[in-house]
């Protein structure tokens, strides 16, 4: 299906757009009361989640309200632990939390082979139900959870406070059992973003959320190289390599360069990097994507629009890059607050 608004796409490719494409991550999410009023008609994130019809729904209320230039699928990055059998739910005031964990050789032995059409059958089937919704009116980015950040969730058991103390200790206590539970998962994160482009994802995206919490060697060993490993699984597949892909690693700065090395589009950058040197540092390499603070969305208009220019202005001129934030959008801000963030976008 052609796609009438193809900026994003342009940007990824790193080829001059119409206009400067934005998306933000988390649009679909708690900040819109339609959302809210949706997530209760389902009876909980799961329920949401699981039903393609809502899952659909829910990607598409961002890009009806705001003049955005991409829809994102609404999915978690813990769909594969899930499917992989160690139980998830999500408890109030903790985040995501497994009923099991991975803690010796032989847990991570017993994960079975994840197989996407069947296990994560539920995604696959909000795609193509997004896809529908969409008519070819913007592109749609699929995503996963990066190797490292499930093996972190997997370790710990849940959020871990966000400093992972089990996971992290793993890293240096047991590397074994930590390169096994990577590889297994990279297998399966190619499986998975691979049968996302062929149920229709135009653009695929890569969160490593927690890639800060990596030491050096950890990086290489259990963040880039997997990564690499990823990317060239998804490469073999004749459709899936037709999709730009966006890695984002959050809080791996000094990484940017070993990053932009591999075989992908676009590196999205977490709010701390500064636009500028990061453009500076990759080069023509690849697009880059972000990273106004989210925290700017509470800041009065004329203060936001401010930063909104003098980001665009740290780019500087010439393609290839794609507006978003440096994280997600938080639950509390403003509706308001994001349609003039898009608006002063486009009027730069």
């Amino acid at each position: 299906m052609k796609l009438e608004n193809r900026c994003l796409i342009q940007a990824l490719r790193r080829e001059p757009a119409d206009r400067r494409p934005v998306w933000l991550m988390r649009q679909a999410g708690r900040y819109l009361p339609e959302y809210r009023e949706l997530r209760s008609r389902a009876g909980s994130f799961l329920a949401l989640l699981k039903t393609p019809e809502l899952a659909a729904e829910a990607t598409l209320q961002p890009v009806n309200r705001f003049d955005l230039d991409a829809a994102i699928q609404f999915a978690d990055i813990l769909t594969i632990p899930d499917a992989m059998g160690l139980g998830l739910d999500f408890r109030v005031g903790e985040g995501p939390h497994f009923r099991q964990r991975i803690a010796r050789a032989g847990d991570v032995s017993a994960l079975p082979v994840l197989d996407p059409e069947r296990d994560l059958d539920y995604v696959l089937a909000a795609i193509k139900a997004s896809k529908r919704e969409l008519s070819g009116r913007l592109p749609l980015i699929g995503f996963a959870g990066g190797p490292w950040t499930l093996a972190a969730y997997m370790l710990e058991g849940g959020a871990g406070g966000g400093s992972f103390p089990v996971a992290r200790a793993a890293t240096h206590a047991d590397p074994v059992l930590v390169d096994r539970l990577v590889s297994r998962l990279g297998v399966a994160i190619a499986a998975y973003l691979t049968a996302q482009a062929h149920a229709g994802a135009d653009v695929l995206m890569l969160f490593e959320s927690w890639a800060g919490l990596l030491d050096p060697p950890g990086f290489r060993r259990y963040l880039l190289d997997p990564m690499a490993e990823i990317i060239t699984g998804i490469k073999a597949d004749t459709l899936a390599r037709h999709c730009p892909l966006i890695v984002f690693p959050r809080g791996a700065a000094q990484h940017l360069v070993s990053l932009a090395a591999l075989d992908l589009d676009a590196l999205g950058l977490d709010w701390t990097v500064p636009l500028g040197t990061a453009r500076t540092a990759v080069g023509a390499k690849v697009a880059l994507q972000g990273n106004l603070d989210p925290a700017a969305l509470y800041a009065p208009e004329p203060r936001l629009r401010a930063a909104i220019r003098a980001l665009c202005a740290e780019y500087g001129p010439g393609p290839g890059h794609i507006f978003n934030l440096g994280h997600g959008i938080s639950p509390d801000v403003r509706p308001e607050s994001v349609a003039v963030l898009v608006d002063e976008v486009h009027q730069h």
